[in-house]
């Protein structure tokens, strides 16, 4: 027998969960086309002075201006009709170099469900979809995704968090960041300590290219290079420091990673 209770309990969270779907696409929309940088910019706007300043139709902005205030990622003044994107949701959604930046998380997640004609057809077989092999860039997209929190917290909290590390970097250390993905975590490690070696490895060769542009973009290609290894095969030796930046746990052997480390910091 329905509970009834428990069935509507049921269908509301049903509800929200595909009002956080139908968000993805929409976010994606709101970035693409600077709409949120054009509000965090200009300050409140009604639709018309939103789309003749960011260049898009007036009658599809409106959709998509009430569906960000309903979901609480816009305000709304109903007395001057202007929408405003708060200081708080300009963390998420506009300022790319905010801590809680997040409009990577939403390009994961489009990744994600494109990839669902890939995704179906191993969940018989048993088998796998390659990194590279993904139905859109999902490696760049979790490259964005993480960025902000390298950026605000590697050189800021994590390496200091370890005993004498940052002194030693200052001074000149040999670097390896393993999983290095687009090189971002290499790339900002090397540009705050000039006098230290790193090389990134990364076993997609994709992301190895982005990462060696992203050197030569951010000005450190003299002391961040980038090679195609996986977290068990790089041969180079006795590294002051090797990193793991979100990926050892994604590992197929992570103990097997681990021991490399040890192997060749103890060679």
């Amino acid at each position: 027998m329905v509970d009834e209770t428990k069935l509507h309990q049921f269908i509301g969270q049903m509800l929200s969960d595909l009002g956080g779907a139908a968000s993805i696409g929409l976010v994606r929309i709101g970035d693409a086309l600077g709409l949120y940088k054009t509000l965090l910019a200009q300050g409140p706007m009604t639709v018309g002075e939103l789309a003749a300043a960011a260049g898009v139709n007036e009658r599809y902005l409106r959709e998509w201006l009430s569906h960000q205030a309903a979901s609480n990622y816009l305000s709304y003044d109903p007395a001057t009709q202007k929408f405003a994107l708060p200081p708080e949701q300009a963390m998420i959604f506009a300022v790319e170099d905010s801590p809680v930046y997040m409009v990577g998380a939403f390009t994961c997640m489009a990744s994600v469900l494109d990839n669902l004609a890939k995704a179906q057809p191993v969940f018989k077989t048993g088998g796998g979809v390659a990194w590279g092999d993904q139905a859109t860039c999902l490696f760049c997209a979790v490259a964005q995704f993480f960025r902000p929190g390298y950026l605000n917290n590697i050189v800021a909290n994590w390496l200091p968090a370890l005993d004498g590390v940052v002194a030693k970097l200052e001074r000149g250390s040999w670097v390896a960041d393993v999983g290095c993905g687009d090189g971002v975590s290499t790339v900002i490690m090397a540009k705050a300590f000039p006098n230290s070696q790193f090389v990134g490895y990364d076993f997609h060769p994709s992301s190895i290219e982005h990462a060696r542009a992203h050197a030569r973009e951010h000005g450190v290609a003299s002391n961040a290079r980038f090679e195609v290894g996986t977290a068990k095969d790089y041969p180079e030796k006795n590294f002051d420091l090797v990193t793991f930046f979100d990926c050892l746990h994604d590992m197929g052997d992570p103990t097997g990673a681990a021991a490399h480390v040890r192997q060749f910091a103890e060679a």
